[in-house]
């Protein structure tokens, strides 16, 4: 008996205007996985992730949760199922501080309750109880020494991993990274590595990668899917991905036909 996974795409569509910038696209992610969804430019990584997170519907198709329809809910609701996400550019609180920012994600399932706001019930223990698991999260993540330091003023690497932490506060099943390594020097990428590592083996948090570092996706990633003009064109291991002739032309005929051009 196959176990009902915990994000199910049937055969996804959308459409902006006219033009097509994904169809028929299906994905299966059960607990445990560790899938990588890469291709050129374009090929509708970001679209698929909007969808798959409820930041935008699908024109056509299903999304599941649990084996529950998902499609027309909003993004919010999805958090509460258990279905986390960064984004391709940083969307920290800059003025708040590093916990305060995993503190936000907290809320979400610790908060006192706007009775408790309200009338300051529970206010005051709720709130030192975030706050102390915000700092346990920043301790899991290797982000503790900077807990207090303003967002704004963090390196562009520890911004990303602080999102990260974000999204790890709202205490996700699955947690979806666009593009996590996206401006990052080495050394800022081989920190990212061995928080995405941790957050899957030992936090046991699946996770949905969209990412360029081809190195950073091959050398993490168990699957990978890939599209390329709104269609997925492959799924396999690494292995299977590298020698798939698709796949190849996906990449390399843009490169040709670019240097031709010049």
């Amino acid at each position: 008996m196959v176990a009902t996974a915990i994000l199910e795409a049937q055969a996804l569509g959308r459409t902006f205007g006219g033009i097509r910038a994904l169809g028929d696209y299906s994905l299966r992610v059960a607990a445990g996985e560790l899938i990588g969804l890469i291709g050129p430019n374009g090929a509708g990584k970001t679209t698929a992730f909007n969808l798959l997170t409820g930041v935008l519907r699908p024109s056509e198709g299903r999304i599941l949760v649990d084996g529950a329809e998902v499609q027309k809910l909003r993004p919010h609701i999805f958090a509460c199922l258990g279905i986390a996400r960064t984004f391709q550019n940083v969307r920290l609180f800059a003025d708040l501080s590093v916990v305060e920012n995993v503190m936000a994600g907290l809320h979400m399932r610790h908060g006192a309750g706007w009775l408790g706001t309200l009338f300051g019930r529970h206010f005051n223990a709720s709130e030192r109880e975030i706050r102390d698991r915000a700092l346990d999260i920043l301790n899991d993540v290797g982000l503790a020494a900077i807990a207090g330091k303003r967002a704004g003023d963090l390196s562009y690497g520890d911004q990303r991993r602080v999102e990260i932490a974000r999204a790890l506060a709202t205490e996700p099943r699955l947690i979806l990274l666009d593009e996590p390594a996206a401006g990052l020097n080495p050394e800022e990428t081989r920190l990212l590595t061995a928080l995405i590592e941790r957050i899957h083996q030992e936090l046991q948090v699946s996770v949905l990668l969209v990412e360029h570092d081809m190195r950073l996706v091959m050398s993490l990633c168990r699957r990978i899917q890939v599209l390329n003009r709104g269609a997925c064109i492959a799924d396999g291991t690494p292995d299977e991905i590298q020698a798939n002739p698709a796949v190849i032309e996906a990449y390399l005929g843009r490169r040709r036909k670019a240097a031709a051009d010049a």
